[in-house]
C-alpha cells in the first residue's frame, strides 16, 4: 500500500474508541458529514432535474410523444445504476476527498447541457437522452458518499449518521421539483441566459405565458462549483483502504446477506427514486386532462419531501428499535399503499385527486423509513470495509429504480391505459421482501437479528 498523504489521508481513525471519538473523531466527523451532505443533495438535484424538465417540454415545441417523455425520465436512473456499481469502490481506492470534490465537478456537465438543449425545441431527441443519462452521474455520487459516511462514525450512531446524509440529500428531489415552477417564471439571469420559451398550456383555451426553462438547469452551476471547492479544501479521508479485487469479497456466494440486502434496499430507495422520477408524469397522464386539471409540479415534489423527511426521523428510531423491525413495518405500509393506489388510477373527476396523492405520499413516507432502517442493519451485519461496500453495491441496484419504474410505468400505461399492471407486479415484491427481512432479520431467533 502506497504511503498516505497527510493533506488527503487521516493517519489515524478509530471512532468506537471512546476516548479518541470524543478529543478528535466527533468534530471532524460531523463537519464531514455537513460538506457530503450539501454535495448529496446537489447530486440530487441534478439527478432528478429531468423529472422537472420533461413535464414542461411538450408546452414549449418540443416533439414529444408520452413513452419517449418516460425514457426521458427513466435514463438518468439507467446510469446512476451503472455509475454508483462503479462508485462502490472508489472510497477505498481515492478517499473522501478527492472522490467527493470530482464527482461534484462532474455535475457541471449535466447542467450547462441541458442549459444549451433546452432552448432549442430542435435538439434531436438523442440529444436529451444522452443528456438524460449523462444527468444520472448526480444519482451516481451516492455509492461513495454514504460508503464515506459509514467509516467516520462509531456503529452505535450509524444509523442516525446515514438517515440524516441520505435524508437531506434525498431533499434535493424536492428541490428541484419545488423549486422549478418559480425559477422558470422570469428572466433571472437577463439576456445572458438567453430569450424566453412560449408554454402553451395543455388545457384549451388556457393563454400562452413566457417561460425561461433554461433557468432550471443553469440555477444550479454556482452551487455546484462553491461545493465542490469546499470538499477539495476541508475534507480528509479515513484510512481504510483497499485495491479493487480485495472489495470483491462482498460479492461471494457464501454472503447471501448482501443479496437479501440489496433486494430490501431496493424495496425502499427503488421505490423512493423510481417514484420520485415518474410521480410528475403519472400525474400529467392521469389528472391533468381532467377540467381544472392540476401543475404536476405543484404537487410532486411533496412525495420527495415526504419520503426524505421520513428518512431523517428513522434514523434515531431505527438506532433505538432496530432496523429490521422498521423495516418490516416499512415492506406492510407499501405493500398497502400500492394496492390502495389502484383504486384511483381511472379517474373520472378531480375528486378523486387527493386520494391519489394521498396514497402516493404514503408510499413515499414508508420507502423513507425503509431508506434509513435498511442502511442500520447493513452496518450491524457486516465488517466496516465491507458494510461500506454493501451500502454502495445496494444503493447501486435500488438506483436503477427511476429507470425500471420509468419503464414498466410507461409500459403499462401504453398497453393498458394506466399503471395498475405495474402497481400489481411492484406488490408481490414488496410482499417478498417483507418474507425474506421477517425470516432473516425481524423474527425472534432469526440468523442475523439486527
Amino acid at each position: 500500500m502506497t504511503e498516505h498523504n497527510p493533506r488527503t489521508w487521516l493517519s489515524v481513525w478509530t471512532p468506537e474508541d471512546p476516548g479518541f471519538w470524543e478529543t478528535t473523531g466527533k468534530s471532524l466527523a460531523w463537519k464531514t458529514l455537513t460538506i457530503t451532505t450539501l454535495n448529496l443533495m446537489m447530486a440530487f438535484i441534478v439527478w432528478f432535474m429531468i423529472s422537472a424538465l420533461v413535464v414542461r417540454l411538450p408546452n414549449i415545441g418540443f416533439k414529444l410523444t408520452p413513452t419517449q417523455l418516460f425514457w426521458l425520465a427513466a435514463m438518468p436512473g439507467l446510469a446512476a445504476g451503472i455509475l454508483r456499481a462503479i462508485h462502490t469502490f472508489l472510497i477505498p481506492l481515492y478517499g473522501t476527498r478527492h472522490v467527493v470534490a470530482f464527482s461534484t465537478l462532474s455535475l457541471l456537465i449535466p447542467a450547462l447541457g441541458w442549459f444549451f438543449a433546452i432552448q432549442d425545441p430542435t435538439t434531436p431527441y438523442w440529444v436529451l437522452l444522452l443528456l438524460s443519462f449523462l444527468a444520472g452521474l448526480g444519482g451516481g455520487n451516492f455509492s461513495s458518499f454514504m460508503p464515506s459516511t459509514s467509516l467516520f462514525f462509531p456503529k452505535r450512531l450509524q444509523g442516525t449518521a446515514l438517515a440524516i446524509q441520505a435524508g437531506i440529500g434525498n431533499f434535493g428531489v424536492s428541490v428541484v421539483q419545488f423549486v422549478t415552477p418559480w425559477i422558470i417564471g422570469f428572466a433571472l439571469f437577463g439576456t445572458l441566459a438567453g430569450v424566453s420559451q412560449t408554454f402553451v398550456p395543455s388545457a384549451p383555451g388556457a393563454a400562452t405565458k413566457p417561460m425561461w426553462l433554461q433557468n432550471a438547469a443553469l440555477i444550479y452551476v454556482p452551487f455546484i462549483v462553491v461545493f465542490a471547492i469546499a470538499a477539495w479544501t476541508m475534507l480528509k479521508s479515513v484510512p481504510v483502504r483497499a485495491n479493487f479485487r480485495e472489495q470483491l469479497d462482498i460479492f461471494h456466494f457464501s454472503n447471501r446477506h448482501g443479496f437479501w440486502m440489496t433486494s430490501l434496499y431496493i424495496m425502499t430507495f427503488g421505490s423512493f427514486s423510481g417514484f420520485a422520477a415518474t410521480f410528475p408524469l403519472m400525474i400529467k397522464q392521469m389528472y391533468t386532462v381532467l377540467p381544472g386539471g392540476p401543475d404536476p409540479l405543484a404537487w410532486a415534489f411533496l412525495g420527495p419531501l415526504v419520503g426524505a423527511a421520513a428518512r431523517v426521523v428513522a434514523g434515531p428510531i431505527s438506532d433505538k428499535l432496530g432496523g429490521a423491525i422498521v423495516t418490516h413495518w416499512s415492506g406492510i405500509g407499501l405493500l398497502a399503499c400500492a394496492i390502495g393506489v389502484t383504486f384511483y388510477t381511472h379517474p373520472t373527476s378531480m375528486e378523486q385527486f387527493p386520494l391519489f396523492v394521498g396514497l402516493m405520499l404514503g408510499v413515499f413516507f414508508f420507502s423513507g423509513f425503509g431508506n434509513a432502517s435498511t442502511f442500520k442493519q447493513m452496518p450491524m451485519i457486516f465488517e466496516p470495509r465491507q458494510a461500506g461496500g454493501i451500502i454502495g453495491w445496494t444503493s447501486a441496484m435500488a438506483s436503477f429504480g427511476p429507470f425500471i419504474f420509468g419503464m414498466l410505468i410507461g409500459w403499462s400505461f401504453a398497453a393498458t391505459g394506466s399503471p395498475n399492471a405495474f402497481f400489481y407486479g411492484v406488490a408481490v415484491f414488496y410482499l417478498f421482501n417483507i418474507v425474506i427481512n421477517w425470516w432473516f432479520y425481524a423474527r425472534k431467533g432469526a440468523e442475523k437479528p439486527c
